[in-house]
């Protein structure tokens, strides 16, 4: 049995190295290598080709061929920013300078038919997969992730992503910045580390797990580790802190092995909010005054410009500013010229700082494409270069806000407010985003922002493609029609590896995209698009492309109504609309009403491509759909214990307080002298909650989007020994956002009561994380504390203790949020 089994080994990898394009060195040698076939990943082990005796001086030793990928096989580099709709880059005829991407373009080709999701964790599943959002489980964000195949935020080992592809045929890959395709409810060192980027085929990690973070202190991994490295480094940015990591990590690499191609995915934060820049960017952008004119001039400019270098047609309309009428789902927007003059400073500056934001990570990606050429890499390496995961983002609200958590919940600051934070807009000191007005403007020609995968200004990217020595028409344009999932066959064909059949003995989803690579060749400038077909759907908006002509349905409420809006019945309650590419590039004329049989078949068509990709069940709720019970740590638990000092805990493994009645009761042993320091936190200064001793009294800080503070404190400090200190919140519900009253006990009596009016409604934070004993990123309240601000004493336990809504409450809130959407309507 044992023979047969190694005959048959033998022969399985005689067939996997059948069509293998090279090898060298001499077979058995240590520096021997060969290429594979690539079917079947990883491929079979190299049957032993030396002979093995009792004494190695009658043996021969035989070492297996090291895989490499084919002669000649590029380096790649692959870049995705952030929230960056097409007029957005100076590339594209943005205003904000994009040196960088300006460079590639200008070595390579420009795409002004690209097209994303029109979110984050979609678009980026689709990019690393080469296979459509919802067949890999992204539906939709992580966050919003649903029990069905298309929306349960899980890439599957059917679905292998270009990073496994790679590596198993020999390159050293890694993924630099933003993970969003880790399930929100798997992000804790619990795991399961499949979904995260060392599961998905990249050898190394440094960034960000979750839709976004503080870019002073992120929320930051190398590998699986959390690390603080701005600890003790004043100043410090994420944004720069990537580019110096990835510069070091590619020097490592060449230094230890400087033929291995590598693969480097580098997707930064920005420009999602928070902007965050640092103070030499805001102050470069600011004395460029860009935006002083308003958000209608800068449409027109950027109109203008893009006429002018060519990435729009000379017969393209700029549609119009949305006004409220039906076209525009009822959205309407201010003009700039019915604004105060307070608004008008407020606006500019968030534009300013926006642009910063955006101006400073193409100047750190800059750095990083330098350095490929640098180490003398240049000439052999594919670049990439995407602007934006999906269209500008909306989620900062009509007025923009120092705080994006407030604004993401409802809870919109007024102008005087905001005006607070003028001077520190952008800094450590707010998580800052922009008023819509600005998102539709950096959204140019088209209709809509992120989020709304109908319409173009929700998916269009622009998007710069080089590869030195190879893509001869330099400085080139090309207009044909492609989706994300269509970056991995062009790494693929590039690279001359194959789509595995099978991978750890699963057998593979086909990939959905197709090559664009055929479009480098000059001959094939004008040549028609290799995708025929594209469906989009996000949220019930959806629409659908087919040889020139899009079907799309108009957005029943604007993004930033939070789900409050009007929403129809999600399958047949939508109007649709119909446009002619050919002639109307930007989506301006509608043609549905005077070709209706060519919009049914569209329709019809839909139907057809949703049914394929996991589409259904179609779902247009947004709060419902937010609180969906997942499998997370969390799920089902009412009491959480912990003792001694813990900390780095995501926010969605920790226990939720949020909307709900809840006690927190901290045994602790208090040390001659008193004590001082955090008992448990979760949030900093942008909102959320601490139990902490000060100068031996025992104090409880709630912070509402760093709006209000509400404060319960002890009359005296505590006497060394054991003591327990309890804070119990009733809640004010069923309902989100509610008051409810607190009251701060030690040892069994009360000694502070408070009722307050609101709460934060749904997400304390997401930049920070849960800690007991220790603050590890910013504090509830700087007046009080700095962190890390650990706890002098001794913790003997902490429990915290949630009280769920009951089936009446839980009744009574559905009525309540139908009630809302009903006035809505």
């Amino acid at each position: 049995m044992k023979t047969a089994l190694l005959a048959l080994t033998a022969t399985m990898f005689t067939l996997a190295s059948a069509s293998a394009q090279q090898t060298t060195g001499v077979p058995g040698s240590p520096n021997a290598t060969t290429t594979i076939d690539g079917k079947y990943l990883p491929p079979p082990p190299a049957p032993f080709g030396g002979t093995n005796n009792m004494d190695a001086k009658d043996s021969k030793p035989y070492w297996p061929p090291t895989v490499v990928p084919p002669k000649g096989a590029p380096n790649v580099l692959l870049i995705m920013t952030d929230d960056q709709g097409y007029g957005v880059s100076g590339t594209f005829g943005g205003v904000i300078p994009t040196p960088a991407m300006d460079r590639i373009a200008k070595a390579g080709l420009r795409y002004t038919q690209f097209h994303s999701t029109a979110l984050c964790s979609p678009t980026r599943a689709a990019l690393i997969t080469g296979r459509n959002h919802h067949s890999v489980g992204f539906g939709v964000i992580t966050e919003m992730s649903a029990g069905y195949p298309g929306y349960d935020s899980v890439i599957g080992p059917e679905s292998a992503t270009i990073g496994t592809i790679l590596k198993q045929n020999g390159y050293a890959t890694s993924w630099f910045g933003k993970n969003h395709n880790t399930p929100s409810y798997q992000l804790s060192l619990s795991g399961p580390f499949d979904q995260w980027p060392s599961g998905m085929g990249f050898d190394h990690f440094y960034g960000f797990m979750g839709g976004e973070t503080d870019q002073w202190t992120p929320f930051l991994f190398r590998d699986q580790t959390q690390i603080f490295p701005w600890v003790g480094h004043p100043g410090y940015n994420l944004t720069t802190d990537m580019a110096d990591e990835a510069i070091k990590y590619m020097k490592g690499l060449n230094d230890a092995a400087p033929d291995k191609p590598f693969f480097l995915y580098y997707v930064p934060g920005g420009s999602h909010a928070p902007h965050q820049p640092t103070p030499e960017w805001i102050k470069t952008i600011s004395d460029m005054h860009l935006f002083d004119q308003g958000w209608e001039k800068l449409r027109e400019t950027i109109f203008a410009n893009q006429k002018r270098l060519g990435v729009i047609p000379a017969n393209a309309q700029l549609t119009p500013w949305p006004d409220g009428q039906a076209e525009y789902g009822g959205a309407k927007l201010q003009k700039w010229e019915t604004l105060t003059p307070d608004e008008k400073k407020l606006f500019i500056r968030q534009a300013d700082v926006f642009a910063a934001y955006t101006a400073y990570t193409d100047h750190e990606i800059g750095r990083v494409i330098q350095a490929v050429e640098d180490m003398g890499k240049l000439e052999n390496t594919l670049f990439i270069y995407i602007s934006g995961d999906k269209g500008t983002s909306a989620e900062g609200s009509i007025l923009g806000t120092p705080n994006e958590m407030a604004a993401i919940q409802g809870v919109n600051i007024p102008v005087a407010e905001q005006l607070k934070f003028y001077d520190v807009w952008g800094s450590d000191q707010t998580t800052p985003h922009m008023a819509v007005g600005w998102t539709w403007a950096f959204d140019t020609p088209f209709k809509w922002t992120k989020q709304v995968a109908s319409h173009f200004g929700g998916t269009r990217q622009g998007m710069a493609i080089s590869w030195p020595g190879h893509i001869k028409d330099v400085g080139g344009i090309r207009a044909q029609f492609h989706h994300m999932i269509d970056v991995v066959p062009t790494i693929l064909e590039v690279t001359g590896i194959q789509a595995p059949v099978m991978v750890d003995g699963v057998a593979q989803k086909p990939i959905e995209g197709v090559s664009m690579a055929y479009t480098f060749d000059n001959a094939n400038a004008n040549a028609p698009s290799t995708r025929s077909t594209q469906y989009f759907e996000m949220v019930g908006n959806r629409a659908i492309y087919h040889n020139g002509w899009v079907a799309a349905t108009t957005p029943p409420s604007p993004p930033w109504d939070l789900g409050f809006g009007k929403f129809p019945d999600v399958v047949n309650g939508y109007t649709w609309e119909l446009y002619n590419l050919a002639e109307d590039y930007s989506e301006n004329n509608d043609l549905a009403a005077k070709m209706q049989d060519r919009l049914r078949d569209m329709q019809q068509l839909f139907l057809v491509e949703a049914t394929k990709y996991n589409v259904f069940p179609l779902d247009n709720s947004f709060t419902e759909r937010a609180a969906t019970p997942r499998p997370s740590a969390t799920a089902g638990r009412t009491v959480f214990t912990y003792s001694g000092e813990s900390s780095g805990l995501p926010y969605s493994d920790a226990p939720d307080i949020a909307g709900k009645s809840y006690s927190i009761t901290a045994e602790v042993d208090i040390p001659a002298g008193g004590a001082e320091g955090m008992i448990n936190t979760l949030g900093g200064r942008g909102g959320g909650h601490g139990l902490y001793f000060l100068k031996g009294k025992p104090v409880f800080v709630y912070n509402f989007f760093d709006l209000e503070r509400f404060r319960w404190e002890g009359p005296a400090a505590l006497a060394p020994g054991k003591h327990t200190v309890v804070f119990d919140f009733k809640y004010d519900g069923p309902g989100f956002g509610k008051g409810g009253t607190g009251v701060l006990s030690v040892d069994g009596k009360a000694v502070a009561s408070k009722t307050i009016p609101h709460t934060i409604p749904f997400v304390e934070t997401i930049y920070e994380t849960f800690d007991v004993g220790v603050d590890t990123r910013t504090g509830v309240d700087d007046n009080d504390y700095q962190p890390p601000f650990r706890f002098t004493g001794k913790i003997d336990k902490l429990t915290v203790k949630l009280v769920l809504p009951s089936a009446a409450e839980e009744k009574l809130l559905q009525q309540k949020t139908q009630e809302t959407k009903n006035k809505a309507q």
